[in-house]
């Protein structure tokens, strides 16, 4: 079993150009730097007992909308499809295909797989795109806009009382124009695999979003992990989520206080599995409690492959995700 834990830098640093400030981290109750961090990563790493299916059936370690190709996002357009809204202008077939394939680096797997209807529900969450729509917005006569609010009723208006809510500022839905059956590259339990996703062609991003269209029935559940025993080191802090995958370089988000400093990431390698987290300095002042999401990277000493990605302070299995 190889170890190994590495630093990376946090990317508002870099993005930012500044400097870095080497600060260290707390220390363990021996006294040595990471040392906490060390033996509760090693811990995760000796509980990690996922069932047959990790290994055979179909785990995705990933959201299941996709991006194909490099969108050209406006801050409008990516708040759009972060929010799932839609408009649809082509042809959504009802039928769900005959079976398809899950295509993994050890092999394939027949799917039970659902509909472009059902696909475009999933985008959108269920719900029409709350922002205005004009008639060149439409193949067909859009339907007749809602009534305005009612006024209020005299001596009422005050602060308890229901308004409408729309969105405020720049708001766009993304138009799908094309929709067809093909794959998406999606991260699993046994590697990056081909999954059947429907594709839909949206205008305003001139890129394509794919939804994995592998119905609910054939999806494995994500292995509930044991957490390590006794209470964490101080200043630990947990990875949130998954942000890229390239080779051995890997990009997440630790969650950290609003006033806390030195964020510093961490990671241990094991042939199996791989483990990170951070550390930080506490603020010794007055602080408010809000969580802040902060995107940290580092390199593994070999591609990650298809090893699992735990989070240090939970042992759970980071997803890998599109905001």
């Amino acid at each position: 079993m190889r170890r190994t834990v590495l630093l990376g830098l946090s990317l508002t640093m870099i993005l930012a150009g500044c400097a870095s400030t080497e600060t260290d981290p707390a220390p363990g109750a021996d006294g040595a730097p990471n040392a906490g961090f060390d033996r509760r990563a090693t811990e995760v790493a000796g509980a990690w007992r996922p069932g047959p299916e990790w290994a055979t059936g179909y785990l995705p370690l990933q959201e299941p909308v996709v991006l194909i190709g490099a969108a050209d996002f406006t801050p409008a357009t990516k708040t759009a499809f972060l929010a799932g809204w839609y408009r649809n202008l082509a042809e959504l077939p009802t039928t769900p295909p005959a079976e398809g394939a899950v295509r993994f680096p050890d092999g394939k797997l027949a799917v039970p797989l659902i509909s472009a209807a059902e696909a475009y529900r999933e985008l959108t969450h269920g719900n029409p795109a709350p922002c205005p729509l004009g008639p060149k917005d439409f193949a067909t006569p859009p339907p007749a806009a809602p009534p305005p609010d009612e006024p209020a009723a005299p001596g009422g208006g005050g602060p308890d009382e229901t308004v409408t809510s729309r969105p405020q500022g720049d708001c766009v839905a993304l138009t799908v124009t094309e929709v067809e059956l093909g794959t998406a590259p999606v991260r699993t339990s046994r590697g990056e695999a081909q999954v059947p996703a429907w594709l839909f062609t949206v205008k305003e991003i001139d890129a394509v979003v794919a939804r994995v269209a592998v119905a609910p029935s054939a999806v494995a559940a994500i292995p509930e992990p044991a957490p390590p025993s006794g209470s964490p080191p101080e200043g630990l802090v947990s990875a949130q989520d998954l942000q890229a995958v390239d080779g051995a370089h890997l990009t997440f988000r630790l969650g950290v206080g609003s006033c806390d400093t030195g964020v510093t990431p961490l990671v241990q390698e094991h042939d199996h599995v791989v483990v990170v987290g951070g550390t930080v300095i506490r603020p010794t002042g007055v602080c408010n409690d809000a969580l802040r999401l902060e995107p940290v990277e580092v390199t593994l000493t070999a591609p990650l492959g298809a090893r699992p990605i735990l989070d240090a302070l939970t042992g759970t299995p980071l997803r890998l995700t599109t905001g």
